[in-house]
């Protein structure tokens, strides 16, 4: 008696289980992960993360709406929000092998300019990066890369 009781809990529990997995549909765990961008210093961190250490979590949300990042290089080159988002994505979990300093240039209640080097062995990117205040949030409004 003991054993048909203990099948039917375990039948049980494995039926509540699938049910349960079923209920949250395919894909439910691909939340998005919203990070915490209220003071223009969390977004900054957030990006140089997203930019040099391959954080991907919350990278949607770091970014205006009108975003634009200029390459100031041979060939200049732009690109819009959804391209670089896309381009992030691609070097989730990379490691850039650089040392990263940033100074802040200008900051006001609602706008904040920053320049982020980045020191790799046989060159210096520098990113002058805008944040403005969106909402209750801070989010990167334009980014403009040289190199030498």
């Amino acid at each position: 008696m003991k054993t048909l009781v203990k099948t039917f809990a375990a039948a049980a529990l494995i039926a509540v289980s699938t049910f349960a997995m079923a209920a949250e549909g395919p894909g439910a765990k691909a939340t998005k992960t919203n990070v915490n961008l209220s003071t223009a210093d969390f977004a900054l961190d957030h990006y140089v993360a997203v930019t040099t250490e391959g954080e991907s979590a919350g990278v949607e949300q770091l970014f205006t709406e009108d975003f634009n990042q200029k390459i100031q290089a041979t060939n200049a080159q732009s690109h819009n929000r959804e391209a670089v988002i896309k381009s992030l994505k691609k070097q989730k979990g990379e490691k850039l092998n650089c040392t990263v300093s940033t100074d802040i240039i200008e900051e006001s209640a609602d706008y904040m300019v920053a320049k982020v080097t980045s020191k790799f062995e046989n060159f210096t990117k520098t990113d002058l990066v805008n944040l403005e205040r969106v909402g209750n949030d801070w989010k990167v409004s334009k980014s403009i890369n040289s190199y030498k």
